[in-house]
């Protein structure tokens, strides 16, 4: 790809931000022989913002686009700067997204989006940005003009479920559940007073009316076909999610058992650089120090990373498996996802600035 290349990471944010007349920072000077891709952060000030310019600002291959803060939501400038930069990052919510995406010009195809919003994931005209998925998932991130960057809960259950449904463990059409917790920065900044103020709630569930935003691509790209039943739930954590899966072994393949879904998984995520299948079962897990006081999955372990750890509790007397994904909601859930997929697309190592 050029250097020349544009790309836009458009990322949901509850406070949207415009810019105009720019000027630039970056933490290296311009070299003379290779061009650094330029960077403008459109919302920074939100929370998936804030967390993508901390991934960029100290890398040397980018150059930070910024604009005078009184000139923030500036429309024009903001198509401007869509158009001229080399990479784009919009924290916006989706109607947000869906307007900025479409201030592209006919005749600039030089634009790669990223969609961090749920505005794209299931159109057919975006690619979905999960690298992992499969090696053709990956390849196609790295010729895609548009991506759309996957939610933080769809995440975790995704990375549990294709693998097995790929593998014919899991039936295409099977009624599952999830049942995850996450820290309130998920929430954006409104959550995050609240939370961080005195008077809040210790546990909040929520998604009563079972039509999460998220569940229309937990059923596209888990291949399941079928909208699972999504219990989503905030408590007094920051940063960091578990999304767990249970399985009862009637709904699998005949025969199956916790060891041959741990093997399908870690066959899948073999030589991956941010997903890790940890040790199968209880009893290895006690063994390696991974739940907290020998009973407790910690939820914000990996703050502030973009890894992913996959668990499998199966109790295979009772026939049933509990599946369990660890993350960070605004790493591999939000931000981290965002610049991994900017990495891909742009031909940088995937691992760089995380």
């Amino acid at each position: 790809m050029k250097l020349t290349s544009a790309l836009i990471l458009l990322a949901s944010s509850s406070t949207a931000f415009g810019f105009s007349q720019l000027s630039t920072s970056s933490s290296a000077p311009q070299s003379a022989l290779f061009a650094k891709f330029k960077v403008f952060i459109d919302g920074e000030a939100g929370t998936t913002g804030l967390q993508v310019r901390e991934r960029l600002e100290k890398r040397e291959d980018l150059e930070i686009i910024s604009a005078p803060y009184e000139l923030r939501k500036d429309e024009d400038t903001r198509k401007s700067c869509i158009n001229e930069a080399d990479a784009v990052i919009l924290c916006l919510p989706d109607a947000a997204s869906i307007e900025a995406a479409s201030w592209v010009e006919e005749d600039n195809d030089r634009t790669v989006i990223i969609d961090a919003s749920t505005a794209f994931r299931v159109d057919d005209n975006w690619d979905y940005g999960f690298p992992e998925l499969s090696k053709e998932q990956r390849e196609s991130l790295t010729k895609s003009k548009r991506i759309a960057n996957p939610g933080c809960y769809p995440t975790g259950f995704i990375g549990l479920t294709r693998p097995l449904v790929d593998a014919g463990i899991i039936p295409e059409g099977t009624p599952l559940t999830v049942n995850a917790i996450s820290g309130y920065s998920g929430g954006g900044k409104g959550l995050m007073e609240l939370f961080e103020g005195e008077d809040h709630e210790p546990w909040a569930g929520y998604g009563f009316s079972l039509a999460h935003k998220h569940l229309p691509e937990m059923a596209e790209y888990s291949r399941l076909g079928k909208k699972p039943i999504f219990q989503p739930q905030i408590a007094t954590f920051v940063q960091g999610m578990v999304v767990h899966v249970p399985l009862h072994y009637d709904w699998l393949k005949e025969g199956t058992t916790g060891e041959d879904i741990h093997a399908a998984l870690s066959k899948h995520y073999e030589g991956s650089n941010f997903i890790t299948v940890m040790p199968l079962g209880e009893g290895a897990i006690k063994e390696a120090g991974l739940l907290e006081r020998g009973a407790f999955l910690r939820p914000d372990t990996l703050a502030n990373t973009n890894k992913m750890e996959l668990f499998v509790f199966p109790n295979d007397d009772a026939g049933a498996v509990l599946l369990a994904a660890r993350l960070d909601n605004l790493g591999k859930g939000a931000s981290g996802a965002a610049v991994q997929n900017l990495n891909i697309a742009l031909g940088i190592e995937e691992t760089t600035g995380l």
